[in-house]
């Protein structure tokens, strides 16, 4: 069941990738990843307030929070800080890449998430799996060569390479994501550590943004910020689902989570009206064929 959920996922960050690139378009990064995390804590806020309010409410159901120590609380404080950290570097990344070039990049992050499964977990992969994390290789060198018909060499761009330090801090966190679910329960882990990067998103905003605000893009409102929480929302929900199973494998959800790219590129290449979708759509295939390769493989 577990590899269900992954899929499920994977689907719904398919469409969040795209909601999030509308959202960049022409638009300041900060605020938009703070309204995203403010619109995140809101739809959590109900259930913060049960949780305090009449936790006998919740008691025996999925959304259930027992209270939590302080140890705990640091522990997500800290799983906050990480993931923010990712998503800056990607938002950013985002912004100036084509979505059918930045979500194929993405999609590779599973590959180290991998490498550390196998050295932190002693997680193995069966033949199935690793034919498919091949593949998953192949398919990113491609990416290299056919974006650079677009006037991005991977090598000398710097909004790639910050693509690629959101990929390394996201690989930390899908590790931590698995360590962290045998500490804390599913759902304390998704609401609490949202109303903790509302924490560090203030300091971001007031520190970094706004005091540069003139001088940089400018803000400006737009439906599709609130839309990128609920999906996230959603998306993460499923994820830590898959996680909570004890016999879940981090390296094959994150490599599933990944196939999202087949939603946002499709959507993506509709949407913002991209170039060379011929070659990347073979890379896409690749990709798609890897995770068939891993579903088999985890059966």
């Amino acid at each position: 069941m577990w590899i269900l959920f992954a899929f499920l996922s994977a689907a719904l960050l398919g469409v969040y990738d795209v909601f999030k690139k509308i959202s960049l378009s022409d638009n300041a990064v900060i605020p938009v990843l703070f309204l995203n995390v403010v619109f995140c804590c809101i739809i959590f806020l109900p259930l913060m307030v049960l949780s305090f309010a009449a936790p006998e409410l919740t008691a025996g159901t999925i959304f259930h929070m027992p209270p939590l120590t302080l140890r705990q609380h640091a522990l997500l404080l800290l799983k906050a800080a990480i993931v923010l950290s990712s998503w800056m570097t990607a938002y950013y990344a985002l912004k100036h890449l084509p979505i059918t070039i930045a979500s194929p990049i993405k999609a590779t992050q599973p590959i180290l998430t991998l490498v550390g499964a196998l050295v932190v977990f002693g997680e193995r992969l069966n033949l199935y799996q690793w034919i498919g994390v091949a593949i998953a290789i192949v398919s990113f060198f491609m990416l290299s060569q056919s974006s650079k018909r677009e006037g991005v060499n991977f090598a000398h761009n710097r909004w790639v390479w910050l693509m690629v330090c959101s990929i390394v801090m996201g690989t930390v966190s899908g590790l931590y994501d698995k360590w962290i679910m045998t500490h804390i329960d599913r759902m304390n882990t998704q609401v609490w550590y949202n109303y903790y990067q509302l924490l560090i998103m203030c300091v971001v905003l007031l520190a970094v943004w706004y005091p540069k605000r003139r001088q940089t893009t400018p803000f400006r409102w737009s439906w599709a910020i609130p839309l990128i929480s609920v999906f996230l929302t959603a998306a993460d929900f499923f994820y830590y689902f898959a996680l909570a199973d004890g016999a879940s494998m981090i390296a094959i959800v994150s490599l599933v989570r990944r196939s999202s790219v087949a939603v946002s590129f499709t959507l993506g290449a509709l949407y913002f009206k991209e170039r060379n979708l011929r070659a990347k759509a073979i890379d896409l295939l690749l990709v798609l064929l890897g995770m068939l390769f891993i579903f088999l493989g985890s059966r």
